[in-house]
């Protein structure tokens, strides 16, 4: 049954998590500059109309050009209809999609010149889908399912608004990414369970697996001898035009933590409910009950969500593992690289902060969740105690004598 206090408490969450947010941005954005090019304009149009198609010739391929109408949908050009053109050629095989009418697509123009096909618009899809992932969260999870949704939006916030333009303004990097992690955590599990012991366990279990998962990715970045140059991109990064060059080492140390500390968060959940349960169902069991379920329960969970970590890396860098074996002479230059390294790193240290969460988190529930004092057995009657103490002074008393025996 809902409360005012558990209403009061929720909406006090809430409160707090916008007010970190708005804060936590002001401050990172008070001296954050972006980068505009003031050479080109992006916009987004409709294909109206296929004005022609035309095969020419290039050193390296063949290619079609393929001029268009379209209309402009966004922007102060709204409206606008302007002539475009898109280069299909077959150096990398048949793997473009020539436009359509009707296809919604992304348009540049350099100084005011042609337009230029850059893009199909894919995002509303996803919005889309995104929109029907919401629906069945709502129908199935119904109050948890908001709550989820809420705490979802108030961490992908924060990384956008706070954590990235810290990063694009010098501000510490890994302080940055601790403070995000933790933010998220209280925020999410606070926002899910309330505010009671079992969130109490949880958080304590999850903020100490993401605290030894930062140690050890620090200890583990010297003594690795990483650059923090993993890809083409990592370079683009040291050539950016920022007054603080990004640290590529501590980018590393930021994605492992921030990668690291959700699966740490739904171990450390995990245990945490399973053993309110327990005491829910048995709430006599004692400290070493309750802590050795929780290990038990641990290990269960450690199995699966190891797995998933070490699945979910390897599914994003797939492209990347492909081509490093492709290319790369032997297994020994393949596994010293430090791209294949960087990957090995996210996966370890994330099971070992899954690892190092479970033993707290059951620790914490022991010491939360066990009964303190020992049972008492109800105080009997006054009537009763003094019906006994004459009983028993009558037997003291009593002699019964059998063949000449006394016995007392």
């Amino acid at each position: 049954m809902v409360t005012w206090k558990t209403l009061i408490l929720y909406f006090g969450i809430v409160v707090f998590a916008i007010a970190f947010l708005f804060l936590g941005s002001r401050h990172v954005h008070s001296d954050l500059v972006l980068f505009q090019d003031d050479m080109s304009e992006t916009v987004e149009a409709r294909i109206d109309n296929i004005v022609g198609i035309y095969a020419t010739e290039m050193e390296w391929a063949q290619a079609v050009l393929i001029i268009f109408e379209a209309t402009i949908t966004g922007g102060e050009r709204r409206g606008e209809v302007v002539t475009a053109e898109q280069s299909v050629d077959n150096f990398l095989g048949d793997i473009f999609t020539e436009v359509q009418v009707g296809d919604r697509v992304i348009l540049t123009s350099f100084s005011g010149g042609d337009w230029f096909f850059i893009d199909f618009i894919r995002f509303n899809q996803i919005v889309i889908l995104g929109a029907v992932f919401i629906i069945l969260l709502l129908v199935f999870g119904r109050v948890k399912g908001l709550n989820a949704i809420l705490s979802l939006g108030f961490t992908c916030v924060a990384v956008f608004t706070i954590f990235i333009p810290s990063i694009l303004t010098g501000r510490n990097m890994y302080l940055s990414s601790v403070i995000v992690c933790l933010y998220s955590i209280v925020v999410t599990i606070l926002i899910i369970n309330g505010l009671n012991k079992k969130s109490l366990a949880a958080v304590t279990g999850c903020i100490g697996g993401v605290i030894a998962a930062a140690a050890l990715t620090l200890l583990m970045n010297h003594s690795l001898n990483l650059t923090g140059i993993t890809s083409g991109e990592s370079i683009d990064l040291l050539y950016l035009p920022l007054e603080h060059p990004i640290d590529l080492r501590a980018l590393i140390f930021a994605g492992i933590i921030i990668g690291a500390s959700g699966a740490v968060m739904d171990v450390a959940v995990s245990i945490s409910s399973a053993l309110w349960e327990l005491k829910i169902q048995a709430p006599n069991a004692s400290f070493s009950d309750i802590f050795k379920s929780g290990i038990n329960i641990g290990r269960d969970v450690m199995a699966s969500m190891t797995n998933t970590l070490v699945l979910a890396y390897i599914g994003s860098s797939l492209t990347l593992i492909l081509l490093l074996v492709v290319h790369v002479g032997s297994l020994t230059d393949l596994f010293n690289s430090e791209l294949v390294i960087v990957e090995m790193l996210q996966a370890i240290i994330g099971s070992m902060g899954i690892l190092l969460a479970m033993p707290l988190t059951a620790l914490v529930c022991a010491a939360l969740f066990s009964r303190k004092k020992p049972l008492q057995k109800p105080d009997e009657p006054e009537s009763i105690l003094k019906q006994n103490s004459i009983i028993e002074d009558k037997l003291s008393e009593a002699t019964v004598d059998y063949d000449g025996m006394d016995f007392h």
